[in-house]
Parts: structure tokens; C-alpha cells; sequence
């Protein structure tokens, strides 16, 4: 069954399908969130942040001040009204694009996500009804959220990858997401403790040594990047305080004023989080103590993620259920699962009332295992649909439950012009010391070789060359027209390939899962 293209682009001419699927979701989004985007009067909150802006427009002095929200609209707001005017949808139009581009941020975790579930992530980041409303609305926390979810996602691609892009990027959109909001300051504990959950699966499984193995990779990961973690740091920095520098407006310190730029980082490094401080922190627990009881505001919390996300809320239940219980289990999934639960509960205690817009925050995060859970049920419906043979009560664990026939269509026009091996078979589950062109086959390789059943049958009726290779590195540049790999080098298999498609498919009920990439 085919789950779309794969991480390949356009080598023969021919469309990304995926990319252009989240394109169309980007479009429709932006149009959700720009039409009649004047047409309701401000509500209270956004009306403090247009006046401020207007007075910033009108004195040229801007200070970070907690209470009254992060600094980054303050600024773009600026450059919007003395471009095009203040009005209700000149104000909201910054927020409108940030969560109309939000889908897009779906394409950075393409290769670890299945494509449909690429798909499906861009479709919930579109169309999830608190997502729409407050990115209609004149406050920070969807441009948060949004940057939160970068943060994530460059993480992932880098990870992916190797590239160092994403991890700039990453840096740039932690700054970013500060600067948005006030509530983006729980986002890296709650990263934290996700990641540790995570971690700790391996050793719920049974398997601890994978736990250990994962801590391992990441601490030498850590000591091998050290270069573009440096400057992944000064591009932290140098957002941060363009972010949070004071603009003085000719009347005091300011960024662009070099006479009182050292008074300008030390406000931007110093005073602004000290005022973050006193302001979250020090006032809430001084007695009395200011802000929710506990238990109502998260019930409160919870009632508003159910009656406006239900849809990121009932797929990622699902997505995250299907996911845990996988022998194959991918990290980033149970990672936004986990992050969304524990900002169930850190939200609404961060929170100075049981405000609505707080849980727009973990929606993108909850995104994650709901675009598994989405694409999961589309596929059941499809292949209910379909009315496959694997239904009948005569079907084994031997019978694919997946229709193989779109991928031998393609695979037999992408073989038919080729000169050399047609089908290169990756990683240890499908490795063989040699082709065999008559029976029987070794010892040692049976195992192997029964893993590819019943894709012999079909590739010898295409009259392929077949070949094997032990891991992803032996791929070269000039790789085989169709390569089959097993899900757990899914993501190693992709970022050597171009201009393939990927075809996941079950070859038996239990343990017969298979990736099929084949060139477009």
C-alpha cells in the first residue's frame, strides 16, 4: 500500500506529491485564517496589545514588560501599520500567517512520519478549530506554539540527516517562541521530561541496554557537535536580542543607539528575564498566593482541549495507543504524546486564570501522535474499502495484508530501462551472501532470504537483478531503481536515496513489515 511519495523530490521531472499535498493544506489554511479576518471587533486582550503597538508606532519606544506579552508582535505590528495602516486585519494579519504556515512545518519530520502521516500532521496543524480561532486573534501564543513546534521538528531533521541547517533553525525559533509568548519558558522542561520518558520506554520493554545505547548516542552526539552547537548559541542570542533590547525612541537605551548598546544587552540578558521572574514567579508564591487552584483549572484546561481540539485530542489518543504498543516504535511520536499530558497539567498552573488561549500550546504536540492516529484510521478505511482478501477467515500469517500491485506497477516501469541491478535488498533482516538461482539456500541466509517472501516471485516474474547490502551507507549515489528495506532503516535508507517513492508494506500479519522505495 502506498503511502505517498518518499523523501524524493523531482530527479525525473515529476512532482513531490507530498510537498505539494502540504502546499494545498498551507493554501487552505491561510484562507481559513485571512478571510473576513476584520469582520469580529477586538476582544479585550487584543485591544491592549493594538494600543501599545500604536504608542510603540507613535514614540518609537518599546520595553519588554511581562504582563503585557512578549515582544515579537509589538515589533512586527510596528512594520505592518506604518506599512499598510492599523486596522482589526492588518493587526491579526501577522498571527493569520504565522498559523496559516504552521502545516508546513509538518515536511520536517517527513522520513521519521510515514508520508500519509506527513500528510495528516500538515491537515490537524490546519484544521483544528482552537488553532483556527486564535490564529485569527491578536496574541502571541499560535506564533509560540508554532515556533515551539520548529524547535522540535529542526531537532528531528537534524537527527534525520546530519544536516546543521535545522538546528539553527531550531535556535532562531526557541528565541522566536520566547518572544512570543511568556508561556513558550515551559516548553524546554517540558521537552526535557518528555525526552526522559521516552528514553525510559526501552527499559518499561525490557530492553534497557537500548535505553543506555540511546543516552549513549546522544552524549556522543553531543561531544561531536560541538561546533554547530556553538553556533547554533549565538543565533539563540543574537534573535534573543533583537527580540528584547529596549527601543528607546531618542529617550533612553536603545538597541540601535552604539552610545547605550551595552545598557541595551544588559536590559535584553538581565533585566527582561528578571522581570519575567518577578513577575511569573516570585508574586505567584508570594502569600497569598495569586493564580488557579489545581484541580479546577485543569479540569477546566482539559474540558476546552476536548470541545475545541477534539480532533489533534481523539487521533492522538489514538495515535499514541497504536504507536506504544509497536515493536518499532518511533520516539518523536510518544514524545509529543508525552509533552501534550504534561502540559496538561503545567499550563493551567502557569496560568493566571483558566484562559482558553493557554491550551493552544500543546495542540501542535498533540499533533504529532494524531497525525499517526489519522493516517492509521484512513488507511483501515481504505483498506476496508477495498474489500481486500486478507479479511477472509481462510487468510494466515503468511498472507500480505497490503495490495502489492501499485508498487509492482511502478516497480516494473522504474526497472525497465535500467542496465545493472534493478532491486538492491538493505539491512541484516534481508541481507544474503549471494543470489540464488537454484535451490536450496543456505543455512545462514534462509532467514533472510524467507523475510523477502513473496517479493522474489514478483521480482523474478520482472526478470530484475537483485542484489543485497548489509546497511545504508553501502547505497551509492547511483542507487538502484527499486530498493526494499525493513521500517527500522526507513529513515538511514531515505536520506540516501532521491527521487523515490515509498511504499510501506505488511508482508504477514506478524513481523513482515517491509519499506519499499522505488524510483518516480
Amino acid at each position: 500500500m502506498s503511502d505517498g511519495d518518499g523523501n524524493g523530490g523531482t530527479r525525473r521531472g515529476r512532482p513531490d506529491r507530498v510537498a505539494l499535498a502540504v502546499a494545498a493544506v498551507v493554501a487552505l489554511a491561510l484562507l481559513a485564517r485571512f478571510a473576513l479576518l476584520g469582520a469580529r471587533p477586538f476582544h479585550w486582550s487584543e485591544g491592549r496589545v493594538g494600543y501599545w503597538t500604536l504608542r510603540y508606532l507613535d514614540t518609537g519606544v518599546l520595553e519588554y514588560r511581562p504582563v503585557a506579552g512578549g515582544p515579537l508582535l509589538y515589533l512586527l505590528n510596528r512594520w505592518v501599520f506604518a506599512a499598510v495602516g492599523a486596522s482589526d486585519a492588518t493587526a491579526r494579519g501577522v498571527v493569520a500567517l504565522g498559523g496559516g504556515l504552521l502545516p508546513a512545518a509538518a515536511l520536517l519530520f517527513r522520513g521519521t512520519l510515514r508520508d500519509d502521516e506527513t500528510v495528516a500532521l500538515a491537515a490537524l496543524l490546519a484544521g483544528s478549530p482552537l488553532l483556527i480561532y486564535y490564529s485569527r486573534f491578536l496574541r502571541g501564543d499560535v506564533l509560540a506554539a508554532g515556533f515551539g513546534l520548529l524547535v522540535v521538528g529542526g531537532v528531528v531533521r537534524h537527527r534525520d540527516t546530519g544536516a546543521r541547517w535545522p538546528i539553527y533553525l531550531a535556535a532562531a525559533a526557541l528565541a522566536l517562541a520566547l518572544g512570543a509568548s511568556g508561556f513558550a519558558v515551559l516548553y524546554v522542561p517540558l521537552w526535557l521530561v518528555a525526552g526522559g520518558l521516552v528514553l525510559d520506554e526501552a527499559r518499561v520493554r525490557g530492553a534497557p541496554a537500548a535505553a543506555l545505547e540511546r543516552v549513549g548516542g546522544g552524549a556522543a552526539w553531543l561531544s561531536g557537535s560541538a561546533t554547530p552547537l556553538a553556533r547554533a548559541l549565538f543565533v539563540f542570542l543574537g534573535v534573543a536580542l533583537l527580540l528584547f533590547a529596549p527601543r528607546s525612541g531618542g529617550v533612553g537605551p536603545g538597541l540601535w543607539d552604539p552610545s547605550t548598546l551595552p545598557a541595551a544587552v544588559s536590559f535584553a540578558f538581565v533585566e527582561a528575564p528578571t522581570r519575567f521572574v518577578g513577575l511569573r514567579l516570585a508574586e505567584r508564591l508570594a502569600p497569598p498566593a495569586a493564580g488557579n487552584q489545581f484541580v479546577p483549572a485543569v479540569v477546566g484546561y482539559a474540558r476546552t482541549l476536548a470541545a475545541t481540539a477534539w480532533p489533534a485530542l481523539a487521533f492522538g489518543l489514538v495515535g499514541f495507543l497504536a504507536e506504544r504498543y509497536r515493536a518499532d516504535s518511533r520516539g518523536v511520536v510518544a514524545f509529543g504524546g508525552y509533552a501534550a499530558g504534561l502540559g496538561l497539567l503545567a499550563f493551567p498552573i502557569a496560568s493566571m486564570g483558566v484562559e482558553p488561549w493557554t491550551v493552544v500550546h500543546v495542540v501542535p504536540l498533540l499533533a504529532l501522535p494524531g497525525a499517526v492516529g489519522l493516517a492509521w484510521v484512513a488507511r483501515g478505511l481504505g483498506s476496508r474499502a477495498r474489500g481486500a482478501d486478507p479479511d477472509s477467515a481462510f487468510a494466515q500469517y503468511g498472507q500480505p495484508s497490503d495490495d502489492l500491485d501499485p508498487m509492482l506497477a511502478a516497480a516494473s516501469t522504474a526497472i525497465a530501462d535500467n542496465e545493472g541491478t534493478d532491486v538492491l535488498y538493505v539491512g541484516d533482516r534481508l541481507h544474503t551472501r549471494r543470489a540464488y538461482a537454484l535451490p536450496p539456500v543456505d543455512a545462514a541466509d534462509s532467514d533472510a532470504w524467507g523475510a523477502r517472501l513473496p517479493l522474489q516471485w514478483y521480482f523474478e516474474r520482472l526478470d530484475a537483478e537483485v542484489d543485497s547490502a548489509r546497511a545504508p551507507d553501502d547505497l551509492s549515489a547511483d542507487a538502484p531503481p527499486v530498493v526494499v528495506t525493513t521500517p527500522d532503516r526507513r529513515v538511514a535508507v531515505a536520506a540516501a536515496l532521491d527521487g523515490h517513492r515509498q511504499y510501506d508494506l505488511k508482508l504477514g500479519l506478524w513481523d513482515r513489515s517491509v519499506v519499499v522505495f522505488v524510483e518516480t
